[in-house]
């Protein structure tokens, strides 16, 4: 454990924002694994608003640091790619 006041802040900060970027990960997986059923289901329709969710949750996570931007923009690029490779209602 950290014996200096500063370094004992900094592991604290480090903890807090660990807990914070986790839980923006795991709520861009689920929302990603939601868009993944309604590809499964061929509904365009859900598709679509998924999609839109998923668009903003994967950018705010981006925004936020948790992943890089060019990894955001690679998910939201084949995302987008597989929603629009679904047969028209």
């Amino acid at each position: 454990m950290a014996n200096h006041k500063s370094a004992i802040k900094r592991a604290k900060q480090s903890e807090l924002r660990r807990i914070r970027n986790r839980s923006r990960r795991t709520r861009m997986k689920h929302i990603i694994k939601s868009l993944e059923e309604a590809l499964a289901s061929q509904n365009p329709e859900m598709a679509t608003s998924r999609l839109r969710d998923a668009i903003s949750v994967i950018d705010r996570t981006a925004s936020k640091g948790v992943i890089h931007k060019n990894h955001a923009a690679r998910k939201i690029s084949r995302l987008t790619h597989r929603v629009n490779a679904l047969p028209p209602a």
